[in-house]
């Protein structure tokens, strides 16, 4: 689509929501819906607006103590016969691609531009907001890495909220997370004759009885409760059916907490399958992305627990919340849609989430409570 409608900001949430999820923006193809977003918040008058390929900036510069940064990605997984969206008055549903991960977290956000983002607008803090792209495919490229790569102090606030999907609760932080690949060798020969090689999946029988023995570490930061997770997530290997094989892979995923850093879960892993390595498997991490504290100690981050009025739990899993803790700055994730259903055929979102999460931010950002 390279043409979309104008985004009204003044309609009210759930239309907002329903126009961005019925502009495809599969990851790679959100220029479009950039373009109707970026000319939305300058239509507005009241924030500095810039362009960095398909993340879309925009702040308020109003000389305020406190600056709060709000971020949400505009890209979607593909389309499962799921756009245009679809509303089920009977149930309170919207359907459709994008709906929970995370357009209506972006609505939300478009709507407190629309009330912030103009001439006369006195919020108690400062407020940047950041519209991505590419956050559904690999991290290289990721549009909120490159605004940090390039135009770092956009991202430099004293809080920072990713609109990511939490079913309206507060989600601190987020895990880390670690890809390692044991791969083992052996010698191929006929099965027939089996004693005349070494068989590669065999070998990897070590790792195999560390991961059943793991026990994983549970660890309480700021009140929220980490779990960690060890797992194989992928396993190859053979030849044919009459060869033993000579080659076998065994990929690991772990899920850290955020007291431990990338050298630290590295450290780690090496040391569960320390045994496997001595007997002659190697170990080689091919991906680990470091997750990000709670940091509700911070004043801002308390503010806004307050605000929501609920009280804050563990992100599992890895979100961007981590590019901004790696600038010190504490980040929440918080949003309307429900994480379980995002990249779902059936994803949707409850329209009843939509409003308290725009009204909870306007209290935040407005000074009050909710």
């Amino acid at each position: 689509m390279d043409d979309l409608p104008p985004l009204d900001l003044s309609a009210d949430v759930l239309s907002l929501t329903r126009a961005l999820v019925d502009a495809p923006s599969v990851s790679g193809g959100e220029t479009a819906l950039a373009d109707a977003v970026e000319a939305a918040l300058r239509d507005l008058g009241g924030l500095e607006v810039e362009r960095i390929g398909d993340a879309v900036l925009a702040r308020t510069n109003l000389g305020r103590p406190t600056r709060v940064v709000l971020a949400g990605h505009l890209d979607t997984v593909p389309i499962a016969d799921n756009v245009p969206s679809r509303l089920d008055e009977a149930t309170g549903r919207l359907y459709g691609c994008g709906t929970s991960d995370m357009k209506s977290g972006d609505a939300v956000m478009l709507r407190l531009a629309g009330r912030f983002g103009v001439p006369g607008a006195e919020p108690a803090h400062d407020v940047t907001f950041v519209f991505y792209d590419n956050e559904e495919v690999e991290a290289v490229k990721n549009g909120l890495g490159r605004v940090a790569r390039e135009r770092r102090g956009w991202l430099y606030g004293d809080l920072a909220i990713l609109m990511e999907p939490t079913d309206g609760e507060i989600e601190a932080g987020c895990q880390g997370t670690l890809r390692a690949v044991l791969e083992t060798r052996g010698r191929r020969a006929h099965s027939a004759r089996s004693w005349l090689g070494v068989n590669a999946i065999h070998a990897l029988t070590g790792a195999f009885t560390a991961l059943a023995a793991y026990r994983p570490r549970e660890v309480e930061i700021d009140g929220c409760l980490y779990r960690e997770g060890l797992n194989a997530v992928g396993v190859s290997g053979g030849v044919a059916g009459n060869v033993i094989p000579d080659e076998a892979s065994l990929t690991i995923n772990f899920r850290y907490a955020p007291d431990r850093d990338e050298d630290a879960a590295e450290a780690h892993v090496r040391e569960v399958f320390a045994d496997a390595v001595a007997a002659g498997a190697t170990l080689t991490v091919v991906d680990n992305s470091g997750g990000a504290l709670p940091g509700l100690s911070e004043p801002a981050a308390a503010a806004f627990i307050e605000a929501v009025g609920r009280p804050a739990r563990a992100k599992l899993g890895w979100t961007d919340v981590a590019r901004f803790s790696a600038f010190g700055i504490p980040a929440l994730n918080y949003g309307p849609g429900d994480p379980q259903l995002a990249h779902t055929r059936e994803e949707h979102v409850l329209v009843d989430r939509l409003q308290p999460a725009e009204d909870a931010l306007t209290a935040y950002l407005s000074g009050s409570t909710a």
